[in-house]
């Protein structure tokens, strides 16, 4: 029964804060008030206030994992909505999904690699560019962490959320479908959201990106690990 009413207090917890950040948002917009961001910095302030550890959290928390799966499915709606415009697009859309893949894979080693060799830390990281469930899913297949795939996850589709208005205005991005890709391919399921948010022809390219992305990556993060470890 404790576990029980731990976890209805930790699923309680995460839905409040989000509501307060959303709440915040709402009233001061801007890419560093995401709720997303400022949701999660207001969760480890109250556990770390309160000394609650992570397993304890995750009473709670394991069964709001649960369903992004069902979330990330759900995005299918808006792809069969746009499916006339990503029947035109399907050339551009595979393409640039392969290279975004790619990038985000390459990048994400690259980096890591100038920090550690320790094979489990980066084969965490090698799947950061796709949505959560399928990175943690692909790190456990290379014998990495999934929690911390996951946070790798949430570090690059919160600063890519963060930092995509600036450079698609810096580099003069206007097409929906353009600046879609863009969002699906480098920031995944919260780049999605956030693309929807601005129109359905924006929400359903990234959502395109972030689907092609991921089969890409589970393709590539096994092979690149194959050979380099």
């Amino acid at each position: 029964m404790n576990n029980v009413i731990t976890a209805v207090l930790m699923i309680m917890l995460t839905i409040g804060m989000y509501i307060a950040a959303k709440q915040l948002y709402k009233r001061f917009p801007s890419p560093f008030t995401l709720p997303v961001l400022i949701g999660t910095l207001l969760i480890i302030g109250v556990l770390e206030a309160g000394n609650i550890s992570y397993p304890v959290y995750m009473e709670g928390g394991r069964w709001i994992e649960y369903f992004l799966g069902p979330a990330v499915v759900s995005l299918a709606y808006p792809l069969y909505s746009q499916r006339k415009l990503l029947r035109r697009y399907f050339i551009p859309i595979l393409c640039s999904s392969a290279v975004g893949a790619a990038a985000g894979t390459a990048s994400g080693w690259s980096l890591s690699i100038l920090v550690t060799n320790e094979q489990e830390l980066l084969a965490s990281v090698l799947p950061k560019s796709v949505t959560a469930p399928i990175a943690m899913s692909v790190a456990e297949s290379l014998e990495g962490i999934a929690a911390l795939a996951a946070v790798f996850v949430m570090i690059a589709g919160i600063g890519g959320v963060m930092m995509a208005p600036y450079i698609l205005k810096w580099f003069r991005i206007t097409h929906p479908f353009a600046r879609g890709m863009a969002m699906g391919s480098g920031a995944h399921a919260i780049g999605t959201a956030k693309a929807l948010e601005n129109s359905e022809e924006e929400g359903a390219a990234s959502s395109v990106a972030m689907t092609v992305s991921a089969i890409i990556v589970s393709i590539i993060a096994p092979l690149l690990a194959f050979l380099v470890f």
